[in-house]
Protein backbone atom coordinates (compact mmCIF):
# COMPACT_ATOMS: atom_id res chain seq x y z
CA UNK A 1 0.00 0.00 0.00
CA UNK A 2 1.32 3.45 -0.91
CA UNK A 3 2.19 5.64 2.05
CA UNK A 4 -0.24 8.51 2.52
CA UNK A 5 1.30 11.91 1.90
CA UNK A 6 1.29 13.96 5.11
CA UNK A 7 1.93 17.41 3.71
CA UNK A 8 4.74 19.90 4.20
CA UNK A 9 6.34 20.49 7.57
CA UNK A 10 5.92 24.27 7.66
CA UNK A 11 5.64 26.50 10.74
CA UNK A 12 4.46 30.06 11.32
CA UNK A 13 1.40 32.28 11.72
CA UNK A 14 -0.89 33.20 8.85
CA UNK A 15 -3.27 36.07 9.66
CA UNK A 16 -6.18 35.44 7.31
CA UNK A 17 -8.83 37.99 6.45
CA UNK A 18 -11.76 35.61 6.87
CA UNK A 19 -14.49 36.37 4.36
CA UNK A 20 -18.16 36.50 5.29
CA UNK A 21 -20.00 33.20 4.95
CA UNK A 22 -16.95 31.03 5.60
CA UNK A 23 -16.58 29.11 8.86
CA UNK A 24 -13.29 29.22 10.74
CA UNK A 25 -12.81 25.50 10.10
CA UNK A 26 -13.38 26.08 6.37
CA UNK A 27 -10.61 28.71 6.51
CA UNK A 28 -8.27 26.23 8.21
CA UNK A 29 -8.94 23.50 5.64
CA UNK A 30 -8.55 25.88 2.70
CA UNK A 31 -5.24 27.24 4.01
CA UNK A 32 -4.04 23.70 4.67
CA UNK A 33 -4.76 22.71 1.06
CA UNK A 34 -3.19 25.83 -0.45
CA UNK A 35 0.03 25.41 1.55
CA UNK A 36 -0.07 21.60 1.42
CA UNK A 37 0.68 21.87 5.13
CA UNK A 38 0.80 18.96 7.53
CA UNK A 39 -0.71 20.75 10.54
CA UNK A 40 -2.89 23.90 10.76
CA UNK A 41 -5.26 25.16 13.45
CA UNK A 42 -7.16 28.35 14.24
CA UNK A 43 -7.01 30.40 17.43
CA UNK A 44 -10.63 31.12 18.25
CA UNK A 45 -13.57 30.76 15.92
CA UNK A 46 -15.28 33.59 14.08
CA UNK A 47 -18.96 33.22 13.17
CA UNK A 48 -19.72 32.77 9.45
CA UNK A 49 -21.24 36.29 9.50
CA UNK A 50 -17.99 37.81 10.76
CA UNK A 51 -14.96 38.89 8.75
CA UNK A 52 -11.45 39.96 9.63
CA UNK A 53 -8.49 38.84 11.70
CA UNK A 54 -8.24 35.05 12.04
CA UNK A 55 -4.72 33.91 12.98
CA UNK A 56 -3.95 30.39 11.77
CA UNK A 57 -1.14 28.41 13.41
CA UNK A 58 1.03 26.19 11.23
CA UNK A 59 3.24 23.40 12.54
CA UNK A 60 5.22 24.38 15.63
CA UNK A 61 3.03 27.46 16.10
CA UNK A 62 0.13 25.22 17.16
CA UNK A 63 1.94 24.71 20.47
CA UNK A 64 1.34 28.38 21.26
CA UNK A 65 -2.24 28.75 19.99
CA UNK A 66 -3.63 28.82 23.53
CA UNK A 67 -1.94 32.16 24.16
CA UNK A 68 -3.86 33.63 21.21
CA UNK A 69 -7.09 32.04 22.41
CA UNK A 70 -6.53 33.77 25.75
CA UNK A 71 -5.65 37.15 24.22
CA UNK A 72 -7.76 40.31 23.99
CA UNK A 73 -9.75 41.00 20.83
CA UNK A 74 -11.05 44.14 19.09
CA UNK A 75 -14.19 44.28 16.96
CA UNK A 76 -16.19 46.66 14.82
CA UNK A 77 -19.89 45.86 14.65
CA UNK A 78 -23.11 47.29 13.25
CA UNK A 79 -26.34 46.67 15.17
CA UNK A 80 -29.93 46.85 14.00
CA UNK A 81 -32.26 48.25 16.62
CA UNK A 82 -35.92 47.28 16.90
CA UNK A 83 -35.46 43.70 15.69
CA UNK A 84 -34.45 40.71 17.81
CA UNK A 85 -33.42 37.33 16.38
CA UNK A 86 -33.05 33.94 18.00
CA UNK A 87 -29.29 33.89 17.33
CA UNK A 88 -28.56 37.54 18.10
CA UNK A 89 -27.39 38.17 14.54
CA UNK A 90 -28.82 38.42 11.03
CA UNK A 91 -28.25 34.72 10.34
CA UNK A 92 -31.03 33.90 12.80
CA UNK A 93 -34.80 34.01 12.67
CA UNK A 94 -36.65 37.17 13.67
CA UNK A 95 -38.45 36.62 16.99
CA UNK A 96 -39.58 40.14 17.84
CA UNK A 97 -40.05 43.54 16.18
CA UNK A 98 -40.53 46.63 18.32
CA UNK A 99 -40.57 50.38 17.65
CA UNK A 100 -37.24 52.07 18.33
CA UNK A 101 -38.77 55.37 19.36
CA UNK A 102 -36.88 58.60 19.87
CA UNK A 103 -33.40 57.93 21.23
CA UNK A 104 -30.82 60.53 22.15
CA UNK A 105 -27.07 60.06 22.06
CA UNK A 106 -27.10 60.55 25.83
CA UNK A 107 -29.52 57.62 26.23
CA UNK A 108 -27.37 55.41 24.01
CA UNK A 109 -24.19 56.32 25.89
CA UNK A 110 -25.88 55.64 29.22
CA UNK A 111 -26.93 52.21 27.93
CA UNK A 112 -23.46 51.47 26.55
CA UNK A 113 -21.95 52.32 29.92
CA UNK A 114 -23.56 49.15 31.29
CA UNK A 115 -21.34 47.22 28.88
CA UNK A 116 -18.00 48.71 29.88
CA UNK A 117 -15.56 47.36 32.43
CA UNK A 118 -16.08 44.00 34.11
CA UNK A 119 -19.51 42.54 33.37
CA UNK A 120 -21.33 39.22 33.63
CA UNK A 121 -22.43 37.74 30.33
CA UNK A 122 -24.65 34.72 29.62
CA UNK A 123 -23.31 32.97 26.48
CA UNK A 124 -25.63 32.70 23.49
CA UNK A 125 -27.30 29.37 22.71
CA UNK A 126 -25.72 29.83 19.27
CA UNK A 127 -22.18 29.76 20.66
CA UNK A 128 -19.63 26.94 20.29
CA UNK A 129 -19.56 26.28 24.05
CA UNK A 130 -20.22 22.59 24.70
CA UNK A 131 -22.94 21.09 26.88
CA UNK A 132 -22.35 17.39 27.61
CA UNK A 133 -20.06 17.25 24.58
CA UNK A 134 -22.48 18.97 22.20
CA UNK A 135 -21.89 22.53 20.92
CA UNK A 136 -24.73 24.77 22.05
CA UNK A 137 -25.43 25.95 18.50
CA UNK A 138 -26.26 22.37 17.47
CA UNK A 139 -28.76 22.10 20.31
CA UNK A 140 -30.22 25.51 19.42
CA UNK A 141 -30.81 24.38 15.83
CA UNK A 142 -32.82 21.46 17.24
CA UNK A 143 -34.95 23.87 19.24
CA UNK A 144 -33.31 22.83 22.52
CA UNK A 145 -32.35 25.47 25.07
CA UNK A 146 -30.27 24.67 28.15
CA UNK A 147 -29.38 26.79 31.17
CA UNK A 148 -26.09 28.67 30.84
CA UNK A 149 -24.10 30.19 33.66
CA UNK A 150 -23.09 33.83 33.42
CA UNK A 151 -19.37 34.36 32.84
CA UNK A 152 -17.23 37.34 33.80
CA UNK A 153 -15.66 39.25 30.89
CA UNK A 154 -13.98 42.64 30.70
CA UNK A 155 -14.91 45.27 28.14
CA UNK A 156 -11.87 47.56 28.00
CA UNK A 157 -13.70 49.98 25.72
CA UNK A 158 -17.07 50.15 23.96
CA UNK A 159 -17.16 53.20 21.70
CA UNK A 160 -20.09 54.56 19.72
CA UNK A 161 -18.64 55.11 16.23
CA UNK A 162 -21.78 56.08 14.34
CA UNK A 163 -25.54 56.25 14.79
CA UNK A 164 -28.16 56.80 12.14
CA UNK A 165 -31.81 55.91 12.47
CA UNK A 166 -32.14 52.37 13.76
CA UNK A 167 -28.49 51.35 13.26
CA UNK A 168 -25.50 51.74 15.58
CA UNK A 169 -21.82 51.13 14.91
CA UNK A 170 -19.56 50.19 17.81
CA UNK A 171 -15.87 49.44 18.34
CA UNK A 172 -15.31 47.02 21.20
CA UNK A 173 -12.05 45.99 22.87
CA UNK A 174 -12.64 42.99 25.12
CA UNK A 175 -11.18 39.95 26.81
CA UNK A 176 -11.46 36.40 25.51
CA UNK A 177 -14.86 34.74 25.60
CA UNK A 178 -16.85 37.94 24.99
CA UNK A 179 -19.85 37.46 22.69
CA UNK A 180 -20.63 40.55 20.62
CA UNK A 181 -24.05 39.17 19.69
CA UNK A 182 -24.88 38.93 23.40
CA UNK A 183 -23.84 42.57 23.90
CA UNK A 184 -26.19 43.45 21.03
CA UNK A 185 -29.07 41.51 22.58
CA UNK A 186 -28.50 42.89 26.07
CA UNK A 187 -28.04 46.45 24.79
CA UNK A 188 -31.31 46.15 22.86
CA UNK A 189 -33.03 45.02 26.07
CA UNK A 190 -31.66 48.03 28.00
CA UNK A 191 -32.84 50.39 25.24
CA UNK A 192 -36.25 48.68 25.30
CA UNK A 193 -36.40 47.89 21.60
CA UNK A 194 -34.28 44.79 20.98
CA UNK A 195 -31.27 44.58 18.67
CA UNK A 196 -29.11 42.17 16.71
CA UNK A 197 -25.77 42.15 14.89
CA UNK A 198 -25.95 42.76 11.14
CA UNK A 199 -22.20 43.11 10.51
CA UNK A 200 -19.12 42.11 12.49
CA UNK A 201 -15.41 42.45 11.81
CA UNK A 202 -12.55 41.42 14.05
CA UNK A 203 -9.95 44.16 13.99
CA UNK A 204 -7.28 42.46 16.09
CA UNK A 205 -6.48 39.31 18.04
CA UNK A 206 -3.57 39.52 20.46
CA UNK A 207 -0.57 41.04 18.66
CA UNK A 208 -2.13 40.75 15.18
CA UNK A 209 -4.15 43.44 13.45
CA UNK A 210 -5.46 44.43 10.05
CA UNK A 211 -1.99 45.42 8.82
CA UNK A 212 -1.04 41.71 9.05
CA UNK A 213 -3.99 40.44 7.00
CA UNK A 214 -3.62 38.13 4.01
CA UNK A 215 -6.58 37.29 1.76
CA UNK A 216 -7.25 33.96 0.07
CA UNK A 217 -6.99 35.54 -3.41
CA UNK A 218 -3.49 36.71 -2.44
CA UNK A 219 -2.58 33.16 -1.45
CA UNK A 220 -4.06 31.64 -4.58
CA UNK A 221 -2.08 34.07 -6.74
CA UNK A 222 1.24 32.97 -5.20
CA UNK A 223 3.55 31.42 -7.78
CA UNK A 224 5.05 28.69 -5.57
CA UNK A 225 5.52 27.49 -2.02
CA UNK A 226 8.34 29.96 -1.44
CA UNK A 227 5.98 32.82 -2.24
CA UNK A 228 3.32 31.32 0.02
CA UNK A 229 5.70 30.81 2.93
CA UNK A 230 6.68 34.47 2.71
CA UNK A 231 3.19 35.30 4.04
CA UNK A 232 3.88 33.40 7.28
CA UNK A 233 4.87 35.39 10.35
CA UNK A 234 7.46 33.88 12.73
CA UNK A 235 6.25 31.56 15.48
CA UNK A 236 7.85 33.95 17.99
CA UNK A 237 5.41 36.71 16.94
CA UNK A 238 2.73 35.02 19.08
CA UNK A 239 4.52 36.18 22.23
CA UNK A 240 6.45 39.16 20.88
CA UNK A 241 5.14 41.39 23.65
CA UNK A 242 6.34 39.11 26.45
CA UNK A 243 9.52 39.85 28.46
CA UNK A 244 12.51 38.22 26.78
CA UNK A 245 15.05 36.01 28.55
CA UNK A 246 18.22 35.59 26.51
CA UNK A 247 20.14 32.34 26.99
CA UNK A 248 23.68 31.47 25.96
CA UNK A 249 24.46 28.17 24.24
CA UNK A 250 25.23 26.33 27.49
CA UNK A 251 22.12 27.50 29.34
CA UNK A 252 19.93 26.83 26.30
CA UNK A 253 21.21 23.23 26.26
CA UNK A 254 19.72 22.56 29.70
CA UNK A 255 16.47 24.35 28.82
CA UNK A 256 16.05 22.04 25.82
CA UNK A 257 16.41 19.13 28.24
CA UNK A 258 13.48 20.53 30.21
CA UNK A 259 15.55 21.76 33.14
CA UNK A 260 15.01 25.09 34.94
CA UNK A 261 18.02 27.40 34.84
CA UNK A 262 19.34 30.48 36.60
CA UNK A 263 19.55 33.47 34.25
CA UNK A 264 21.03 36.79 35.31
CA UNK A 265 18.70 39.80 35.04
CA UNK A 266 15.62 37.64 34.34
CA UNK A 267 12.22 38.94 35.50
CA UNK A 268 11.29 37.98 39.06
CA UNK A 269 8.00 36.32 38.09
CA UNK A 270 5.62 35.53 35.24
CA UNK A 271 5.86 34.06 31.78
CA UNK A 272 8.73 34.89 29.45
CA UNK A 273 9.89 34.46 25.87
CA UNK A 274 13.04 32.34 25.59
CA UNK A 275 15.72 33.22 23.05
CA UNK A 276 19.10 31.60 22.44
CA UNK A 277 21.97 33.94 21.61
CA UNK A 278 24.94 32.31 19.90
CA UNK A 279 28.59 33.34 20.30
CA UNK A 280 28.28 35.07 16.93
CA UNK A 281 25.38 37.16 18.24
CA UNK A 282 22.54 35.59 16.26
CA UNK A 283 19.26 35.03 18.10
CA UNK A 284 16.67 32.31 17.69
CA UNK A 285 13.36 31.62 19.40
CA UNK A 286 13.31 28.62 21.74
CA UNK A 287 9.81 28.85 23.19
CA UNK A 288 8.24 30.15 26.38
CA UNK A 289 9.02 29.64 30.03
CA UNK A 290 7.90 30.61 33.51
CA UNK A 291 9.90 32.14 36.33
CA UNK A 292 9.65 29.91 39.40
CA UNK A 293 9.42 31.09 43.01
CA UNK A 294 13.14 30.45 43.50
CA UNK A 295 14.03 32.66 40.51
CA UNK A 296 14.91 29.90 38.08
CA UNK A 297 13.44 29.99 34.59
CA UNK A 298 11.56 26.79 33.70
CA UNK A 299 10.73 25.86 30.08
CA UNK A 300 7.01 25.35 29.40
CA UNK A 301 6.62 25.15 25.59
CA UNK A 302 9.56 24.70 23.25
CA UNK A 303 9.84 24.64 19.48
CA UNK A 304 11.45 21.67 17.79
CA UNK A 305 14.40 22.05 15.44
CA UNK A 306 16.53 24.44 17.43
Amino acid sequence: MARRRRGRDVSGILVVDKPQGMTSNDAVQKAKRVFNAEKVGHTGALDPLATGVLPLCFGEATKFSQYLLDSDKKYWTRLKLGVATDSGDSDGQVVEIRPVGELSEQQIEAALDKFRGRIEQVPSMFSAIKHHGQPLYKLARQGIEVERQARPVTIHSNRLVAWAGDELELEIHCTKGTYIRTIAEDLGAVLGCGAHVIALRRLSAGPYGESDLVTFPMLEAAADFAALDAFLLPVASVVEGWPEVRLNDDTAYYVRKGQPVIVAHAPSSGWVRLSEVSEQGSTRFLGVGEVLDDGRVAPRRLVVGN
